[in-house]
């Protein structure tokens, strides 16, 4: 079993590089897999060379993992790099710790003039959300008490072990500090996709079908997160791809948005983009791609920002602590277009998915390069409209 999933996560992460896919992984894989794309350089401290990290090195930290580091000296990184790494607060960079607390702060913002929305009282509230994704502890306090039920769909990991990844995307959804909405409730349903199974997330999906017909009108799941492409060419999953597309058909006959990254049109339309580092509100200098790969959104698909994010962290259980990411992958877009929908329907719970949808896409913006973004204050503004 053990080897299935390391061969699994490998594929996988060749996956997430190659095809800008979703980052569906175990934590304890992704890191044994990702650390080999710290390119080095080396430079010479007096007679001795020192190997020096490149932009966009993972230097997270875990306790559990033997072979990786913890303390970095100031000769073994740029200062000027430390917003491209790829940090959790575990990581030390000797002498730059204010700097890392800087960046993992900044982190948080989701940009685009979400913080904006917020002050003005637009933060999902009353509108209830639902994620599939990797198991996670409830607690954490970015997210505490906003999931409404839970459901394990076949992780059967550990007590006290948890995942890198679905506290990621519940956080950049509905955190206190860094979601898009905030004051929005989740559904959240566990998914092992190290299984490579496509039924545990159909299995999931149905239970959220059969949750959602038990809520009164007011208080139905209007947009299910999806952080992974259980289906469709270049999925990395290899068994039951087609009871997810099955599951996604029910789940639209019941009115439900379903976001993922497949290439099905109608669901999997998000693609990676990124806001300015310093610039987060600008939406004039978003650009598609990652900032080490740039690469034109395509014109039928929405770009949304993936990197120089801050999410949360819960591995062990009562840990919680927090990581930042100089660049993401497709995986952090799904939650904050999810999050955005539900800042319209807050405004207006009367809009249909199809409504919201094509509201998304008349009120893109043409960022640099051609890619067109995701535009939250041209959104809102929309959907505003249509109370006239």
């Amino acid at each position: 079993m053990k080897s299935k999933k390391i061969a699994f996560s490998i594929i996988f992460m060749s996956f997430v590089l190659v095809f800008t896919s979703c980052n569906s992984k175990k934590e304890e894989k992704e890191v044994e897999v990702e650390k080999e794309t710290k390119v080095e350089v080396t430079k010479e401290i007096a007679e001795d060379k020192v190997t020096v990290l490149s932009p966009y090195s993972d230097i997270r930290y875990f306790e559990y993992s033997d072979d990786i580091k913890e303390k970095y000296t100031e000769y073994e990184y740029r200062e000027e790099d430390i917003f491209t790494y790829r940090f959790n607060e575990e990581t030390i960079l000797e002498g730059s710790e204010d700097i890392q607390k800087e960046v993992m702060e900044k982190g948080k913002n989701p940009g685009l003039g979400i913080r904006s929305l917020h002050e003005k009282g637009i933060t999902g509230e009353g509108v209830t959300v639902a994620i599939i994704d990797q198991n996670l502890f409830p607690n954490h306090p970015e997210y505490s008490g906003k999931i409404i039920e839970y459901f394990d769909s076949g992780c059967g990991e550990a007590n006290n072990r948890g995942s890198m990844h679905g506290p990621a995307v519940l956080s950049l959804l509905v955190g206190d500090s860094m979601g898009v909405a905030p004051n929005s409730k989740v559904y959240y349903a566990a998914a092992p996709s190290w299984e490579a199974d496509s039924k545990y997330y159909a299995d999931s999906l149905y239970w959220i079908i059969e949750e959602n017909s038990k809520l009164p009108i007011d208080e139905k799941i209007r947009v299910v997160s999806v952080s992974a492409a259980p289906s469709g060419e270049g999925s990395p999953f290899e068994k039951n791809l087609e009871m997810w597309d099955e599951a996604v058909l029910a789940a639209q006959e019941e009115r439900l948005l379903v976001l993922d990254c497949t290439n099905n049109k109608s669901t999997g339309f998000l693609y990676p983009a990124f806001f300015d580092y310093e610039n987060r509100d600008d939406i004039t200098l978003s650009k598609g791609g990652y900032p080490a790969s740039l690469h034109r959104v395509r014109d039928d698909g929405i770009g949304v920002p993936t990197d120089f994010r801050t999410v949360a962290q819960e591995v062990q259980e009562g840990k919680p602590t927090y990581q930042y990411w100089g660049q993401g992958g497709r995986s952090w877009g799904i939650p904050y277009g999810a999050g955005v929908c539900a800042l319209g329907w807050q405004i207006n719970p009367n809009l249909t998915s199809d409504e919201i949808v094509d509201l998304l896409f008349e009120t893109r913006y043409e960022g640099e390069g051609g890619s067109n973004m995701i535009n939250p204050d041209a959104f809102v503004e929309a959907v505003e409209q249509t109370l006239e």
